[in-house]
This record gives C-alpha cells, structure tokens and sequence, in this order.
C-alpha cells in the first residue's frame, strides 16, 4: 500500500490530509518539522510521497527537497502558500515532481498523488486504490460504484451526493446539505433531508450491491465515507 508522509507544522492542515489520504486507501503519517521528517526517513520503511511545506519552524522546504532528491527515489508534492512564478521554478529545481499551492482541495491533493504514482509507475498501488473509487459523473448524473455498477440519479440526488464529495471524507453540517436540496421559497424539513439520504442509501444498496458510504453523524451531518471522485 502507498506509503505518504505530509511534513506540515500547521497541525489542523497536518491532520485532515492525513485522515482524507487514510479515508482514501493510503498510509499516512504527519509530521510538523525538519528534524520530524529526518526521523521519518531515518526508518527502514521509506514513504513512497512526501507532501512537503516550504515554510517549517527549523528548516526550508526547497533546500530539503534537494537533500531528499540527493538519496531518496519517492515521490515530491511541495504544498505551499508561495505562488510567485519563481517560487514553482525554484520548487521544481530543488527536486518537487509536482508543485501545489496551499487553497487547492484535498481532492485536487489526491488527484496529484494518484498522478504521481502514475508517472513513477507505481501501479499496482494505485490500481489497488482505484478498486475501493467511487465515481460521480456530473455529465449524465450517475454514480458507480467500486464494482462497476451504475445508478442513475435524480437531480436532488446527484446534488446531495456532489456536496457530500466536494467535502472529501469530511462531515458536511445538515444546514449546508439543507441548502443544496431545498427548493426555492419552500420551507425545508430537517425530516425531508433525512428521508432523502435513506431513500438514496437503500437505491445505492439495492442497485450497487454494495453498502452506501454515507455515514450519519448524529446531531451535525452526513459524510460520505469511501474515496470518491466527480467527472
């Protein structure tokens, strides 16, 4: 299984990649320093990627990079807030396959990641990942599922299920959900949004045979559970 090591020190960013990538069928640890990252490499089990900040407390991201470049073949994503046109360049150089600043979502993360591995032909891994993939296609509003079946959705179906993706594995709060469903000048039930996710959950079981990733967190939302991406 893909092994990835995000070196980030804001720790809220450091925990939600390496939940999301755990949601999406990888291992993942965090660490938030230099000298963390030298530990990690220090071990007999090396990361496949690294998700590597430019700006740590006690070391600089681009000159780390070339040392990782200099003994390590895994992978580089250098995630950070420098967007300057010389700062990609400078990334590049220093050793980074793949250069993302810090608003890109985590789906656009895995999307690298899985191209990554592409590239450095990894394949049996990401093929590995791939199998456990959900897919909404927003073209013909269908979702199907890690086993190749299909299911044609509704509108309010494929809307509800475009939000819950865009979140990535993370809880997505019932008033949002509410908002995304609801009809214009219509009162909206908390009830009608509950029934809509049972109605879908049970098509998805029915036609997928397989059990729906859509997990209710009680007292805040819905979250879809499994790796998923939109077409």
């Amino acid at each position: 299984m893909t092994h990835i090591l995000i070196v980030e020190d804001e720790s809220r960013l450091r925990k939600d990649l390496v939940d999301f990538l755990i949601l999406c069928g990888f291992t993942a640890e965090g660490v938030a320093t230099a000298q963390g990252l030298h530990q990690a490499l220090a071990h007999d089990e090396l990361p496949d990627i690294i998700i590597l900040d430019v700006g740590l407390p006690d070391g600089n991201g681009f000159e780390l990079a070339a040392e990782i470049r200099a003994v390590h073949r895994c992978g580089i994503i250098m995630l950070t807030a420098l967007s300057e046109s010389d700062d990609r360049i400078r990334g590049f150089e220093s050793g980074a396959d793949i250069y993302l600043v810090k608003h890109s979502t985590l789906r656009e993360i895995e999307a690298a990641i899985r191209s990554l591995l592409r590239r450095t032909g990894d394949q049996a891994d990401a093929a590995d990942d791939a199998e456990e993939t959900w897919i909404l296609n927003s073209k013909n509003w269908t979702l199907t599922a890690p086993n190749q079946h299909s299911i044609k959705l509704t509108a309010t179906e494929f809307s509800l299920l475009n939000t819950l993706c865009e979140h990535g594995g993370d809880v997505c709060e019932r008033e949002n959900l509410a908002e995304t469903i609801a009809r214009p000048r219509t009162h909206f039930d908390n009830r009608y949004l509950d029934a809509v996710i049972s109605r879908l959950r049970r098509k998805i079981d029915e036609h997928t045979h397989l059990q729906a990733p859509i997990k209710v967190i009680y007292g805040v939302g819905y979250a879809f559970t499994a790796p998923a991406v939109v077409q």
